[in-house]
């Protein structure tokens, strides 16, 4: 049976890990994160106020693209982040923290609502529930030089958008895996935990 699958999480929560993970074990097509081929993300890093709507109005409309994309195809996928937590979790953190107008938001949210009507919803959601001094851990190990000054209070705003999104999210089956301790790459009880979970979802 083709399932739609959906990776959510923060920084650092181990959404492309599990994305990995779930192709390798189940014919599952993945699909990542495509950060490098925004072409306002310079931009956006060195004025956040100016180019904030410019960011993630391109990350909205890359997203639907490939969200539809992923609709029409005819096997099953996993794809690391949705079109939702762009929204739900990054434009609205933007906009609380004031690096996006009250204007721009309303524009984005309205362009957001017309899309987010026009989606067919995945499966499944996996919503990776980290804390954030696990998640400090794991940016500071995977070395990406971009994500090595992450401030503190911006992964916890993040995780508590995180919270109340999750406990709105309606679209779907949501299945919560707490990923502070486990290690589903090395720990075999955690690896067969994770596998029973999946094949009650794949079967």
């Amino acid at each position: 049976m083709r399932r739609f699958i959906v990776v959510a999480g923060n920084i650092g929560s181990g959404k492309t890990s599990l994305v990995d993970f779930v192709s390798r074990h189940y014919p599952v097509k993945p699909f990542f994160e495509p950060n490098e081929t925004n072409p306002y993300l310079k931009d956006f890093y060195d004025d956040m106020k100016r180019w904030s709507f410019h960011s993630q109005v391109y990350f909205l409309s890359h997203k639907y693209r490939l969200h539809r994309e992923l609709e029409r195809y005819e096997g099953s996928v996993i794809q690391d982040r949705s079109i939702y937590e762009d929204a739900e979790i990054f434009a609205r953190n933007l906009h609380r923290s004031r690096k996006m107008s009250k204007r721009d938001f309303a524009t984005y949210w309205e362009l957001y609502e017309t899309i987010r009507a026009d989606l067919q919803p995945p499966d499944v959601l996996f919503y990776l529930r980290c804390s954030v001094p696990a998640l400090k851990k794991r940016i500071r190990l995977r070395g990406r030089s971009m994500e090595q000054q992450i401030p503190t209070r911006y992964l916890r705003r993040l995780n508590d958008l995180y919270d109340e999104w999750i406990a709105r999210y309606d679209l779907s089956a949501v299945v919560e895996i707490p990923t502070d301790s486990m290690d589903y790459v090395t720990d075999i009880l955690d690896r067969h935990h994770l596998l029973e979970t999946l094949k009650r979802i794949l079967s």
